[in-house]
């Protein structure tokens, strides 16, 4: 059974940082694509980050610069490493898997199979 947990969310003032972790069990996770996305109220599930399974990666405009996306394939986890937090960062957060494996790195999320239950990040200014 495939799982994935997030955690390291929190409050944090603008110009902070915060690093998530998204912990995978049930599968080998080094061969498929990973994402992050978020969703603030009343808006859509968006893209963050991606990584490949070749350790390529992949950012929405809005964070290029801030946030880094890593892997450490011996623990079978996903991080987001983000700097420079604003408040329209704010939003619930979430680690998905690509079991598919789609060409590249995908950035819709239907595309992604699996998902955490999220985690919080609020910036206050």
């Amino acid at each position: 059974q495939v799982q994935l947990v997030e955690s390291g969310g929190g409050l944090v003032q603008a110009g902070g940082s915060l690093r998530l972790s998204c912990a995978a069990s049930g599968r080998t996770f080094r061969s498929y694509p990973m994402a992050w996305f978020r969703q603030a109220p009343g808006k859509e599930r968006e893209f963050v980050a991606g990584i490949s399974r070749s350790d390529g990666t992949y950012y929405a405009d809005a964070v290029k610069g801030r946030f880094t996306i890593s892997r450490d394939n011996a623990k079978n986890t996903v991080y987001l490493q983000m700097n420079s937090l604003k408040p329209e960062d704010t939003a619930v957060y979430y680690c998905a898997v690509d079991l598919t494996v789609h060409p590249g790195i995908v950035t819709t999320y239907p595309a992604y199979n699996y998902w955490g239950q999220g985690t919080q990040v609020t910036v206050s200014s």
